[in-house]
């Protein structure tokens, strides 16, 4: 199955949401650089991938979204748009197929493309780990291949006879740990004896609108005990007007971030954060700066959650090192009172802030995985599957 364009490889990438597209751009940077431009590529992706040459079939700004009872309102577009990739694939039959993430969409995506020969390859594992393990199973028969971020993940696919590869994870690439401390301050004119705290509520819609109310409450629980915080929010093109109807009302001053460089600027020289799960938990990591994380899902969601959830930890490092070393308050825990307890706790005590970097360093030395680049890894992986059912690709 060769690619009619000059024997070019076609790769056709899905990306559902702004993390896997900035995954999904460099991959495709990574398997331009291995194969000397000598590739094309077609499917779904926002603006970084765009920027790598993917001219998406439609905007992913409706197809992120997170949680059993969150997805509801979204099915009948994303059944339309399943449908359209499905048989745009088909269509186009490229040589092979990389879903990023989304598992809701991807999944079914993949699912139906089970009647052709195309190779399909999984960008992040599901976190079979920690709910609905029974996924791992099911998704063995509808990938070929798996790239997981995370180190401990490969064993819950490999006894399904899914092939994996642990490629590590991106944001140690991310440029967070090299982040200048002083320049937020000087350039927003912020003192050296001002409080900041950093809070994060999602990347999605969904999880902005339930954090950020409970976030910020939180926030003015501690400006009545430190008068001098301020409160740094990084936001998206998709959250920033969210995030600006909500802090309106605020009566300390809030800094928005606009772009990875001031975030990890802000991050660096934050006394604390209040985040919710994710790969910012790791990116604070890297920038060293103690936090607390939250997590809150609908009514209905939290309840199913609490039947099923297998695991004590969200927060990435507590996962990694499989222990609380970053505190966590999820579900029906995640309330202002608790989590601005937790800022103050950490925000008078000297010791719990460096026991956190301490745990900081432990975790992302494991996650280093030999200091390689994670996007050359997975573009290998991509290219060796696409190489072992076509032997003519070279």
């Amino acid at each position: 199955m060769i690619s009619d364009k000059e024997n070019t490889p076609h790769i056709y990438l899905i990306a559902g949401e702004e993390s896997g597209d900035r995954l999904g751009g460099s991959l495709m940077r990574s398997l331009k650089t291995i194969t000397s431009d000598n590739i094309r590529f077609s499917g779904v992706g926002g603006k970084h991938m765009s920027e790598e040459g993917i001219n998406s079939l439609f905007p992913i700004d409706n197809l992120a979204v997170m949680g059993l009872i969150e997805v509801l309102p979204r099915v009948p577009l994303l059944i339309k748009r399943i449908r359209y990739v499905v048989n745009d694939i088909k269509n186009t039959m490229p040589d092979v197929v990389v879903t990023i993430d989304a598992p809701d969409f991807n999944f079914r995506v993949a699912r139906n493309l089970a009647d052709t020969n195309i190779p399909r390859v999984h960008y992040v594992a599901p976190t079979v780990w920690a709910w609905r393990p029974g996924r791992a199973k099911k998704i063995s028969r509808i990938f070929d291949h798996l790239l997981t971020l995370l180190p401990f993940e490969p064993p819950y696919f490999e006894c399904h006879d899914l092939a994996c590869t642990y490629v590590g994870h991106p944001v140690l690439r991310s440029g967070a740990a090299e982040a200048d401390r002083n320049s937020f301050r000087t350039n927003r004119k912020i003192k050296n004896e001002t409080e900041l705290l950093a809070i994060i509520p999602g990347s999605r819609k969904g999880e902005v609108n339930r954090h950020l109310p409970i976030f910020g409450e939180a926030a003015r629980i501690l400006y009545k005990q430190f008068p001098n915080i301020e409160i740094i929010i990084p936001t998206l093109e998709a959250t920033r007007r969210l995030a600006e109807r909500e802090i309106a009302g605020w009566p300390m001053p809030v800094h928005l971030t606009v772009n990875d460089q001031d975030k990890y600027a802000a991050f660096a020289t934050a006394n604390a954060a209040i985040a919710a799960s994710g790969t910012v938990t790791l990116e604070l990591a890297l920038t060293g700066t103690p936090a607390v994380t939250g997590y809150k899902m609908a009514p209905v969601t939290t309840y199913i959650a609490k039947r099923l959830v297998k695991v004590v930890h969200s927060n990435l490092v507590n996962l990694i090192l499989n222990r609380n070393a970053v505190p966590e308050y999820l579900l029906d825990k995640c309330t202002a009172t608790l989590l601005a307890d937790s800022v103050k706790e950490i925000l008078n005590n000297r010791e719990l802030q460096n026991a956190q970097r301490t745990a900081f360093k432990e975790a992302l030395l494991l996650l280093a995985n030999n200091r390689s680049d994670p996007s050359r890894r997975a573009g290998e992986a991509v290219l060796s599957v696409l190489k072992a059912k076509n032997s003519n690709i070279t």
